[in-house]
């Protein structure tokens, strides 16, 4: 046998292959060649993290196909579409349109978000309880909750007659935010598990990570872009309605306001039945595009452990809690922002015909830097990554608070404020599967746990868009907004104001230090792979014993 050194660099690709095929070749694990690499995977055998045993070097699989990484990608499209679009707009949507209370709305998005708290949770263990079956384990929960989500997405956009009482316009829109978000998570928890079983490499699944978040952040773009594009119009009418109607008779300002209202209603329906179309068609692609593929600590098999127990060892892990946190706080800052952001353009800017425009500057920035974000954190770090790009937003809120009426500035500013947007897309999601294997290999006999990881991070960023639209929507019900007013207030302004800068701000900084604290860093990585790939190489060994 031929005795490897340091200075052979064919054979430090047989232990570590990549892309080079291989044939079948025996080499024992005790006696593997020095190096750096090498040395860490003789370190790991030596004291007992991988046991010492004769290890088959198979040929390598290719790595993950474009196809499978595109339809995967797209799977992603609906979360991201109805929610930016609900995120945008459904504040205003409650409160100009079907003419709630600010009390009421706020309700509405906190108790619709607290349903989220069981839910998630609930079906992240249900999922993880699941029997793999002939179209896998996550798909089928994919393709069942589909038309139950496009129906309710619907019904959530339709306005019931202005004689329906307040009680039954609450109870129906809290039952349609509530059914609706119930099937998004029978979606997005599955499908943002299956990152673990695409199959391929650590690569390659960063690699279908940023094919995932780019997709997203340009669902964001259809969802925001297009609802924005049909009903932005019809609010900027509706203001100018309310313009007149200070220096016109009454009965002619009324007859106006009607009208406008009853315009802006149907488009918003409109605008739901093709974000639907988009919805079922995205699931299609992802349900006949995907095949799901156990990996070596991801069996894809049913969890043993109680609930109590599986939550328990999961928010013990330290990274992982570390990350929810810093998730957390950045993401109720960008949803804070988002909440307000159309009420802040149409009441307090100026902008009223000209908010959708800014959105749609906003999110083709962020789908546009998703590149550019992808290759800063491979060369620089994912925790300087996401560091840098979270305080990129700061100087463009505060400026946004002090320019006024002036739209090219804006447009600027919003420049600014996608860069960073793509950074909450893109970072703590491929955060994520790091701190996943972390702790597969630190708890190796705790498996199929998957499910439960991503549930929680779903339930986080949910929980942190209901609290931003209850926070906003509550501070303008304490500043006396009123629904249809259309004097001058400048509490509601200085509430906007508060909500656009200061606050979002303080909770970035807070994100900003748990990012640059977390423990899994570029070294810890390194050595995730190496262990990762050795003992890929031991289930290989296995199965042709």
């Amino acid at each position: 046998m031929y005795k490897a050194t340091s200075s052979s660099p064919w054979v430090r690709k047989l232990l570590f292959p990549h892309h080079v095929p291989l044939k079948d070749t025996v080499m024992s694990a005790v006696t593997l060649p020095s190096g750096n690499e090498d040395a860490e995977l003789h370190r790991l055998t030596q004291e007992g993290a991988l046991p010492q045993r004769r290890v088959v070097c198979r040929e390598e699989k290719p790595g993950l196909p474009l196809c499978r990484k595109v339809c995967y990608a797209v799977g992603g499209i609906p979360y991201q579409m109805t929610g930016n679009a609900l995120g945008f707009f459904l504040q205003i949507f409650l409160l100009d349109v079907v003419q709630l209370e600010p009390f009421h709305v706020s309700l509405i998005i906190f108790l619709g978000r607290a349903w989220d708290a069981v839910t998630d949770p609930a079906v992240g263990f249900l999922v993880s309880k699941s029997p793999r079956r002939k179209y896998g384990k996550l798909v089928p929960w994919i393709a069942c909750s589909m038309p139950f989500g496009v129906l309710c997405y619907c019904m959530m956009w339709s306005t019931l007659s202005d004689a329906t009482p307040t009680f039954l316009k609450f109870l129906w829109y809290l039952l349609m935010y509530s059914f609706f978000q119930t099937c998004m998570t029978c979606h997005h928890v599955p499908y943002s598990s299956l990152t673990m079983f695409l199959g391929g490499t650590q690569r390659d699944r960063d690699s279908a990570t940023a094919y995932r978040m780019g997709m997203e952040v340009f669902s964001t773009l259809l969802g925001s872009g297009i609802q924005g594009q049909i009903v932005g119009s019809y609010h900027a009418r509706m203001m100018n309605s309310c313009y007149v109607s200070n220096e016109t008779l009454p009965n002619t300002s009324t007859y106006s306001l009607t009208d406008s209202l009853e315009n802006i209603r149907r488009a918003y329906v409109f605008a739901s039945l093709v974000l639907g179309s988009i919805y079922c068609l995205s699931c299609l692609i992802l349900i006949f595009g995907v095949r799901e593929e156990p990996g070596p600590l991801s069996p894809l098999g049913k969890v043993e452990l109680p609930f109590a127990s599986c939550l328990r060892m999961i928010m013990g892990h330290k990274p992982y809690a570390q990350l929810l946190c810093g998730f957390l706080f950045a993401s109720l800052a960008f949803q804070i922002t988002q909440g307000i952001f159309a009420f802040f353009c149409t009441h307090a800017a100026g902008l009223a015909g000209k908010f959708q425009h800014l959105v749609l500057i906003m999110l083709v920035t962020a789908s546009l830097s998703i590149p550019f974000w992808q290759w800063f954190l491979g060369r620089f770090g994912k925790k300087t990554a996401a560091s840098l790009g979270l305080a990129l937003i700061i100087p463009a809120l505060v400026a946004i608070t002090q320019v006024m009426h002036n739209f090219l500035a804006f447009v600027f500013l919003v420049i600014m404020a996608g860069c960073s947007m793509a950074v909450l897309y893109l970072l703590p999601w491929s955060m994520l599967p790091d701190t996943v294997d972390d702790f597969m290999l630190r708890n190796p006999s705790c498996l199929n746990l998957e499910a439960l990881f991503y549930s929680f991070y779903v339930f986080f960023n949910k929980f942190a868009g209901g609290l931003a639209v209850g926070v906003s929507t509550l501070s303008l019900h304490f500043a006396g907004y009123h629904a249809g007013n259309c004097t001058y207030n400048h509490s509601v302004i200085l509430a906007l104001q508060l909500l656009m800068a200061p606050v979002p701000i303080s909770l970035l900084l807070i994100a900003i230090i748990i990012f640059l604290l977390h423990p899994i860093d570029e070294e810890r990585r390194k050595q995730m792979r190496l262990e990762m790939e050795a003992m890929g190489h031991q289930v290989q060994c296995g199965s042709r014993e």
